[in-house]
């Protein structure tokens, strides 16, 4: 099938699966034209990518992911430390996240929000964090 077929049945852009063919996550069949010829397999593992990538696998990990999953003898403990890998990841973003949230909440409690020039939000976003002057 070409890759409008391919992307069609995978829910990815086009331009998504032509990066994926350059970096050598897939590799489809050329025709003797030029044009791309994607199997079922080739289907099956762009879909497998856009799940992996859903969840933020970053490209090394789906191409460690990959591997393990077309590897009959991969050990289900090397998947694990991957996504525990990730997992860590997710955690760490998470609690930044949450800190940043509880700054920028207390900057917009304590800003008036009226017509006086004076905001803590903007002195605070003017700030030097490494306090240099």
């Amino acid at each position: 099938m070409n890759i409008g077929a391919a992307a069609k049945r995978t829910g990815l852009p086009a331009k998504t699966i032509r990066y994926y063919e350059e970096i050598g996550l897939i590799r489809p069949a050329r025709d003797p034209n030029g044009y791309r010829d994607f199997s079922e397999t080739d289907v099956h593992k762009l879909a497998f990518l856009g799940r992996a990538r859903s969840f933020d696998f970053s490209i090394e990990d789906c191409r460690s992911l990959l591997a393990l999953y077309e590897d009959s003898t991969r050990a289900s403990g090397d998947v694990k430390r991957i996504a525990e890998g990730h997992l860590e990841r997710i955690d760490a973003k998470l609690a930044e996240l949450h800190e940043m949230r509880r700054t920028l909440s207390s900057l917009v409690d304590s800003c008036a929000g009226d017509n006086r020039p004076d905001c803590p939000i903007l002195r605070d976003l003017a700030s030097d964090p490494a306090g240099h002057g």
